[in-house]
């Protein structure tokens, strides 16, 4: 035991009954996380699903092997072990975390739990001291690797290259429609529409502090807006836009962080040199979202700064001419 964490165990104090029960846990657990995973992309993504489908069953077959050696050199009663229950181990993500992951990141995380499995296993073998212990980790460890080799044969047999293309596609158009096109539309909102009321304050003020106390109230007014707003608007459910808080929380930073983008030069006491610095800024703020509309959205990057570079100009205009004024 270690000492003053009673309910976890060294995993060198393990006995081989110990060890061969918490072998069964994870491939239990493994099992179930395959099956989630398939679930969560039978909808969506069913070639990648049936990978899993497969894999599950791998896991399935492999505990079904586990509990007959148990039940040969240990008897029928299997000791109540898991991951949680020894040191070191390797741990899986909760459930619940699982819900909102990509395509991508599903893939990896599967990957990454076979060679966790196996590393873990064959480390443990190095340094186990007694023979048939030694034995069984390694059994294990090659066991882990045959996962894998069997995750690629599935990839091979149920996500061939068109199926692959298609997937890919379906999830960049999901990060599109979830992150990528509410964030774009809060950075648009909080970079041209807060020129006019910063702008206005620096040329009627020409008080660098006031005008970033406006430029800080109007940036995350308009964010928490502009959330509330993305997020109340579409549940996501017919339009397959996703979350609706991912959406809310994407559009109101982005709000936020385009307006923040020329109020902060205001803390610059010297007048001049906070409002040219602020100018470059909008310059480079209006260019970064024609960048990401060319790249994210298919629009002509030429006319995508025009149309910003144009509504951005109007608008700083205005904002000028007032303050002026």
């Amino acid at each position: 035991m270690i000492p003053g964490l009673p309910s976890r165990r060294r995993f060198s104090d393990l006995s081989e009954q110990e060890i061969l029960a918490l072998a069964i846990s994870s491939e239990e657990d493994d099992a179930r996380i395959y099956r989630l995973y398939a679930e969560r992309l039978r909808a969506d993504f069913p070639a990648s699903a049936a990978v899993f489908d497969g894999m599950a069953a791998e896991e399935d077959d492999h505990r079904r092997q586990l509990i007959a050696l148990h039940r040969d050199r240990f008897g029928e009663v299997i000791p109540l072990l898991r991951r949680e229950h020894v040191a070191g181990f390797h741990a899986r993500r909760p459930v619940w975390l699982m819900e909102n992951l990509g395509l991508e990141t599903i893939r990896a995380q599967a990957a990454q739990m076979e060679r966790e499995a196996g590393a873990f296993y064959a480390r443990a073998a190095a340094h186990a001291r007694d023979a048939a212990t030694r034995a069984l980790l390694g059994d294990l460890a090659a066991a882990e690797a045959g996962h894998q080799e069997t995750a690629h044969a599935l990839e091979e047999e149920h996500l061939t290259e068109d199926a692959r293309h298609d997937e890919d596609h379906a999830a960049r158009r999901q990060f599109v429609l979830t992150y990528v096109q509410p964030g774009l539309a809060g950075l648009m909102d909080g970079s041209v529409s807060t020129l006019a009321p910063i702008f206005a304050t620096a040329f009627a003020t020409q008080d660098t502090h006031t005008t970033f106390l406006v430029g800080l109230a109007a940036s995350v007014g308009a964010g928490i807006s502009m959330g509330f707003t993305e997020a109340a608007s579409d549940d996501g459910q017919l339009s397959g836009r996703g979350s609706p808080v991912k959406r809310g929380l994407a559009t109101g930073i982005m709000t936020t962080v385009g307006g923040l983008g020329h109020a902060l030069p205001y803390l610059i006491p010297h007048f001049w040199t906070a409002t040219i610095t602020a100018i470059i800024i909008v310059f480079v703020e209006l260019w970064a979202i024609a960048w990401i509309q060319s790249r994210y959205m298919d629009t002509p990057f030429f006319r995508a700064a025009f149309q910003v570079v144009l509504g951005g100009a109007l608008v700083f205009a205005a904002g000028v001419l007032i303050g002026g004024g």
